[in-house]
């Protein structure tokens, strides 16, 4: 059976169907039925017991509403007893209106002698204030006359304000006259105020000073004008709603009549005192980010001393230490916020403040602060925003330093301009911008370790990758643009000696930032730009992220130094062997030195380009010299005119000549000749081989050697090779064809011939 359960007044009973599942379980129906009656009982007691209490409840109130009414009603004779009393005495009387009207008359005429006993005695009085300002003058921070001049000023204030509106009611023609009689008594108003305004804005040195006596004058004058303004403001509220009452009455109509709120230029002047160290602070902080902590000291000395020194000397309904802290904070979260709006603010200087928060309330706490406290946020809640635009500031940085680099580079290239080249201590070609672009970098991560955040970094140094492969990319495209300018047949040769220099700049410039010598213990820009940040991220971004995105930068600044060789080898090729290219294979190139004329131009090149050239890169260069020298050479069967007699002409010896001249040349590069050169030179063995076969199935067996030890062998090419035969049949290319359709080769890395088409 299910456990009951009761609490706070209420009972919990179990569901029928959940006991009454079975039917032998009928037997318990009495036994329910006795559980049942009990709980009803309990609640029926419990429904009488608070049917008692809200009985109670009601009854109290209907007697509080009796006794209200009979108060109600009390009053309302009370006052129609006072009416009557009133009417009755005025009848009992005889010539009451007459004794009211010489009360009136006498009352007017005591205010008239007043009137003009004080207008008489006002310049008077006014010179005393003067003489007592004039004193007051001479000692600003004491100002032993402010209670007296206060009176005084007050006094004849109220006599103005009494008068004014007196000849307005009178006489209001009267009224210039009067203005012009008072009109010395603003500037004397304006005098004393300078007065008091220098005290409050001197109230914190003033207590710091331990000058108790000046601070508890000046709190007095301000309580005092305080509770005049409270009381004009009530008799304005009065008048507004109950003009005729309170023109019964002399004591409402006695006094000040204005409001001079010295209350609020009092907080004004203790704001404007704030405000005034907040404009000194942003200054020195803007100069020198690290020196937030020190400009901002006043700060808390200021709300230290309210707290220990001057709550004592003001008014506790002030609660003047919640007024200074709330105005402070006010001011505080203007100011910090006000900084991080401003889209010129310096990284370093978000970055302080961001910083600088965590102090600010841990500072507040020991004035006794809590920061939920402190409304608004000193930042706005803006904190992970914050951190985030920073480290957008860093980034956008890193992107506009290499933007500005590359323009730099690209107009200086384009416009074929020495100006950005440089040598370094090897007399290698450099560009000027690689030492600058690294630094950059360098000082961008330092500023972004300053954050002590390994999240930010990461992700600054992902942006950083992500630019370093842009700046390659962008340099990739830059030069095959300019390249493409001279590969036309028409395309002069102006600016391509500059434009080569730039090619070998740059090649160098890659292996600059790659090369790390064991032996000498010289690092490249790469291996010092890891450095620099791998003590500042996470070891398993460094694992997982940083490594893997230096390997592929790494491999990138490899091939991008290969493709400026590659481009420097197709100009030539393009340029400088432009009309020479056209006569293999033809019936000229049987009795000219055409290939010796090449590598002469190779051995030029070489001489002029290999002492300003990376000696890492001297092989490539020659491979690719080798490689493209090959390509061509091998795809000039496809020239004009060109007709292999296989029974006349002596091709056999010219191919020999050709590939032992070029061999002369490169044995001068004995690493890259025997690694490399010397094997594929042997392609025109093949060639020789294709155009030697006799037709049918000898022609047939070559293609299917030459296929399998080249897998990317294009039937294209063997197709213009046979077409230079001078006993090509169509039957040579479908029986070749028939067999690359049977073979199957197992394809590998791709070889020269993929480049023949």
């Amino acid at each position: 059976m299910a456990q009951d359960t009761a609490s706070e007044g209420t009972v919990a009973m179990p569901r029928l169907e959940d006991i009454l599942r079975h039917p032998e379980d009928l037997d318990k129906i009495p036994v329910l039925k006795a559980e049942y009656t009990r709980k009803k009982a309990a609640v029926d007691s419990q429904l009488r017991e608070g049917l008692r209490d809200q009985l109670e409840r009601v009854q109290r109130s209907i007697n509080t509403l009796t006794e209200g009414q009979r108060q109600v009603s009390k009053t309302k004779d009370e006052l129609q007893g006072i009416d009557k009393l009133c009417a009755e005495s005025q009848a009992s009387v005889d010539d009451f209106s007459q004794i009211d009207k010489l009360a009136h008359v006498q009352r007017n005429f005591e205010a008239t002698l007043m009137m003009k006993e004080s207008l008489e005695k006002f310049s008077e009085d006014l010179a005393e204030v003067e003489e007592l300002l004039k004193a007051d003058d001479e000692d600003l921070e004491n100002q032993p006359n402010l209670l007296r001049v206060h009176m005084q000023i007050s006094r004849l204030r109220d006599f103005r304000d009494e008068a004014m509106d007196q000849i307005r009611k009178a006489d209001a023609s009267s009224q210039t006259t009067l203005e012009d009689y008072f009109q010395g008594l603003d500037s004397v108003i304006d005098w004393f105020d300078d007065h008091l305004g220098t005290a409050c804005m001197n109230l914190i040195p003033l207590v710091q000073s331990d000058n108790k006596s000046m601070v508890v004058r000046l709190a007095v004058v301000v309580m005092n004008e305080e509770k005049n303004d409270d009381t004009v403001r009530a008799l304005q509220e009065a008048q507004k709603d109950h003009r005729d009452l309170a023109n019964r009455f002399k004591s409402m109509n006695v006094g000040p009549k204005t409001v001079r709120g010295y209350k609020e230029k009092f907080m004004m002047a203790i704001e404007l005192y704030a405000q005034t160290q907040f404009d000194a602070t942003k200054d020195e902080f803007l100069g020198d980010p690290d020196t937030l902590d020190k400009t901002l000291r006043w700060f808390f000395d200021d709300l230290f001393t309210v707290k220990q020194g001057m709550q004592s000397l003001m008014p506790k309904k002030w609660k003047i230490y919640n007024v200074y802290t709330e105005i402070y904070h006010r001011l505080m979260h203007d100011f910090l916020v006000g900084l991080i709006d401003d889209p010129e603010l310096p990284p370093d200087n978000l970055l302080a403040i961001i910083h600088w928060t965590e102090k600010y309330y841990k500072k507040m706490q020991k004035l006794g602060w809590k920061q939920s406290e402190l409304q608004p946020n000193v930042l706005d809640d803006r904190e992970p925003a914050l951190v985030q635009q920073w480290q957008n500031i860093i980034i956008h940085a890193v992107e506009e330093w290499m933007d500005r680099i590359f323009e730099a580079d690209k107009k200086a290239l384009v416009e074929r301009s020495a100006d950005l080249l440089n040598t370094n201590g090897d007399g290698y070609f450099r560009t000027k911008s690689l030492p600058d672009m690294w630094r950059m970098l360098h000082e961008q991560i330092v500023a972004s370790g300053a954050s002590d955040r390994t999240d930010l970094v990461e992700g600054i140094i992902d942006a950083m990758f992500r630019v370093l492969k842009s700046h390659q990319s962008s340099w990739q495209t830059l030069i095959e643009e300019e390249c493409n300018k001279y590969k036309t047949p028409t395309s002069d040769q102006e600016g391509m000696q500059l434009l080569q220099d730039w090619l070998v700049a740059v090649a160098n410039d890659q292996i600059a930032c790659i090369d790390d010598n064991d032996e000498s213990g010289q690092v490249g820009y790469l291996t010092r730009f890891r450095r620099d940040f791998e003590s500042l991220v996470d070891p398993k971004y460094l694992i997982s992220r940083a490594v893997p995105e230096l390997d592929s930068i790494r491999d990138s600044y490899v091939d991008l130094s290969t493709y400026c060789l590659t481009q420097f080898v197709q100009l030539i090729f393009s340029v400088d062997f432009r009309t020479t290219l056209p006569d293999f294979f033809t019936q000229k190139w049987y009795g000219e030195f055409t290939v010796k004329r090449i590598t002469s131009t190779f051995e030029d090149y070489m001489s002029d380009y290999s002492p300003v050239l990376h000696p890492s890169l001297i092989d490539i260069l020659v491979e690719e010299l080798s490689d493209e020298l090959l390509v061509r050479y091998l795809s000039s069967v496809r020239n004009k005119g060109v007709k292999f007699r296989r029974h006349i002409d002596p091709y056999t010896d010219k191919f020999t000549d050709d590939v032992l001249t070029v061999f002369a040349f490169f044995q001068q590069y004995p690493d890259s000749f025997a690694a490399t050169i010397k094997q594929k030179w042997k392609l025109v063995d093949w060639l020789v081989r294709l155009l030697d076969a006799e037709k049918g199935a000898p022609i047939v067996t070559v293609y299917e050697s030459f296929k399998m030890e080249y897998w990317d062998l294009q039937l294209s090419w063997v197709e213009a090779v046979l077409r230079t035969r001078d006993d090509f049949e169509r039957s040579m290319i479908s029986s070749i064809k028939a067999k690359a359709a049977e073979l199957s080769v197992e394809r590998g890395p791709e070889t020269i011939m993929s480049r023949l088409r």
